[in-house]
């Protein structure tokens, strides 16, 4: 359960350091309505630990008139997705605020004798001062209270046609001061200074009336869009009644593997909402260095291993993306790497558990041969800029130069310089040279 909340009063553009009961909610006030800076804003980019989130809750005094009947209530702004301050009516159920109009009490409203479709004429009695005409959209029936409600950002267009308002009335009367200035100038008898004073304050009366006519644009759009997201998508399905909600129709069967939010949003045309799949109909990809993926071509195939099974799936090369990306490795090197797409040609039965999103190991094959001469990388060591071994000839090394043809991880196949049953030595160290007595070793074995 919440603490009670902690009323707190800041002057415009003044921080103050509060203290709010452990696990509380603490409430902000402004003593006046401003068009441009929602506070809630402001306190929101104060990132203060333990700060959630931050919600605007504007209100300002006004008079509400229905023909001989009128009011002097509390207007207040609200958000529309509010979750701090929500709106409850007499049965605790949560309100929306309409996105245009007035929404009234239904005590205001009986006492106006207002209902939804009336006009009332609505007038702020805090700076800036104005009047509007707005129709009643909503009446709430609350258990107490007799406030009025408005969307937040329908509120703050208000504030800035008044603001706009005031501008131009202050525009026209320095305008009308300045043109008095220079008649007065041209016959000698007002100073040269005085009339600078008076276009000065002209120019600066102007400027404000272009501000405030961009704050009333920007809050117009602004409104403009919040009607167009809250309305619903009324469609017909086609067996049974209008409803608020759209079918989506999935483009196949398949298993969700992805759900891209489980709250509900407001989303828009393309949005990914969840991803599906069939785990029986898997492909692979593969990142692979950019200089080995030049061997490959589509058709290749590949051996499975380390998937989580016992035994070796088969798999083919389906498609080379045409272009590559850079990857940064473990070590911190850039390295370039193309994709690959695999399709598994091993039986569903053969993977079972596999799906979507699990590592492998995957072994390409791009060149295979039979009786292939073939000797350990380890005997290999270049001597006079050519490839060379030792073999066993009548107990003493034999330096032999060959000719390697492919390579794989520990294996080389030769092509000339040795024969089929030709003994060498794997690891020669440096105090093996040609003619040195050697005698056989069994391998250790781990």
């Amino acid at each position: 359960p919440h603490h009670p909340l902690l009323h707190v009063a800041l002057e415009h553009r003044k921080v103050a350091d509060v203290a709010p009961p452990v696990g509380g909610d603490l409430l902000v006030g402004q003593h006046r309505a401003q068009a441009r800076a929602p506070i809630h804003r402001r306190l929101a980019q104060v990132g203060q630990p333990g700060v959630v989130a931050a919600e605007g809750l504007y209100a300002a005094p006004v008079r509400l008139v229905h023909g001989a009947r009128s009011r002097l209530v509390s207007l207040q702004g609200r958000a529309p997705d509010a979750q701090l301050s929500r709106l409850l009516d007499a049965d605790g159920v949560a309100v929306q605020v309409p996105a245009t109009g007035l929404a009234l009490a239904a005590g205001l409203a009986d006492a106006l004798g207002a209902g939804p479709g009336d006009r009332l004429r609505v007038d702020l009695l805090s700076a800036p001062r104005g009047s509007w005409e707005i129709p009643v959209t909503a009446v709430i029936r609350q258990s107490l209270g007799q406030d009025a409600y408005m969307n937040r950002e329908g509120f703050f267009r208000l504030i800035g046609e008044a603001n706009l308002f005031r501008a131009q009335t202050e525009l026209s009367h320095f305008e009308a001061e300045r043109d008095r200035s220079r008649a007065l100038a041209e016959r000698g008898i007002l100073a040269a200074t005085m009339l600078e004073d008076a276009e000065q304050a002209a120019l600066s009366a102007r400027a404000a009336r272009d501000v405030a006519e961009s704050d009333l644009e920007m809050w117009r759009a602004t409104l403009a869009r919040m009607e167009a997201q809250l309305q619903g998508p009324e469609t017909a399905l086609p067996e049974g009644p209008v409803t608020c909600c759209v079918e989506i129709m999935a483009p196949r069967s398949g298993i969700v593997l992805d759900l891209a939010d489980e709250s509900a949003r407001l989303v828009t045309a393309g949005e990914t909402l969840l991803t599906i799949g069939d785990p029986s109909d898997l492909e692979i990809r593969v990142d692979l260095l950019s200089n080995d993926a030049i061997g490959v071509i589509p058709g290749t195939r590949a051996r499975i291993e380390r998937w989580g099974g016992e035994t070796v799936l088969e798999a083919e090369v389906r498609q080379i993306e045409p272009s590559g990306f850079t990857r940064v490795s473990a070590l911190g090197i850039e390295e370039q790497r193309v994709p690959l797409i695999l399709d598994i040609l091993s039986p569903t039965d053969e993977r079972a558990g596999l799906s979507n999103g699990y590592r492998v190991y995957v072994t390409l094959v791009t060149w295979e041969g039979e009786d292939v001469l073939q000797v350990p990388q380890s005997a290999l060591f270049r001597s006079a800029g050519a490839w060379a071994l030792f073999v066993d000839a009548d107990g003493r090394a034999a330096e032999r130069p060959v000719e390697v043809g492919r390579m794989s991880d520990d294996r080389a196949e030769i092509l000339v310089g040795v024969a089929e049953g030709d003994r060498v030595i794997a690891h020669p160290g440096s105090s093996i040279e040609d003619g040195t007595r050697i005698e056989p070793r069994e391998t250790l074995k781990r």
